[in-house]
């Protein structure tokens, strides 16, 4: 009991964050229309490890960062995704579903999200990533708009949460329903790598062939250097798709 009394004593509450900050996150909860009642969860969900580890022997507290609201968060957006997808009307095919989740939950996807909101500017940063635009950086952005949505989770319960991120991600559900076909293999590959920490994508265009009025572009994509499939199509973004759609036949997906 001693031990748990002593990280009691030493965790960072509320009043402890900087008054700037709080004014900031004040301004995020009026953005969200959305008040939290645990206003530590919620500090905690836009604190990056970068602070965490400058400021804690600083301030002899302990600052918690969004590491593990991230990990929940990322669970909490599929579910919610998959409901909305599986409860349409239109009962889509598994791999149609699939498509529509993986382009709605990828790291891109959160990024858009998380821009949207200008979600960087209340973000607590350490100077390193301060000072090399941390707050701009895809990874940084999407990772903590998950420890957002677990704080929501947390706080308000599910459906406070699932409205957040329906209301998020409502264009690309939208612009996808639309469409009335689900190709975006680049968001689905791009989501089956993310399993695997420290695998890169990188998408290289290897030839163009044609007039200038009527070009057809090959690209190819690799997989930490090695390329893993090609396609072609009549403007860069089909051929990304075409050359993602091969490395998904490649690892059984399609």
């Amino acid at each position: 009991m001693g031990t748990n009394d002593k990280t009691s004593t030493n965790k960072m509450t509320a009043e402890d964050y900087p008054h700037a900050f709080r004014r900031l996150a004040a301004e995020l909860e009026e953005k969200i229309s959305y008040t939290f009642i645990n206003k530590e969860i919620y500090y905690e969900a836009l604190t990056h490890s970068s602070y965490a580890h400058e400021y804690s022997p600083k301030t002899g507290k302990n600052v918690e960062c969004n590491e593990r609201l991230e990990f929940l968060g990322d669970s909490v957006l599929a579910l919610a995704v998959a409901k909305y997808i599986y409860s349409r009307p239109e009962e889509y095919p598994e791999g149609d579903m699939t498509r529509i989740r993986a382009a709605c939950v990828c790291e891109d996807a959160l990024f858009e999200y998380a821009t949207a909101l200008d979600y960087g500017k209340y973000l607590l940063l350490g100077r390193g990533e301060e000072m090399s635009a941390g707050r701009q950086r895809k990874s940084i952005l999407s990772d903590a708009f998950e420890a957002l949505i677990a704080a929501l989770y947390l706080d308000g319960g599910e459906a406070v949460a699932e409205k957040f991120i329906l209301d998020s991600a409502k264009n690309r559900l939208t612009g996808f329903i639309k469409k009335g076909s689900f190709c975006d293999y680049k968001s689905l590959l791009q989501q089956i790598v993310q399993n695997s920490p420290g695998e890169k994508l990188q998408y290289t265009i290897i030839g163009e062939t044609g007039p200038d009025h009527d070009k057809v572009f090959e690209t190819a994509v690799l997989l930490n250097s090695n390329v893993i499939g090609t396609g072609k199509g009549k403007s860069k973004r089909e051929s990304e798709q075409m050359a993602a759609k091969a490395a998904l036949t490649l690892f059984g997906e399609e």
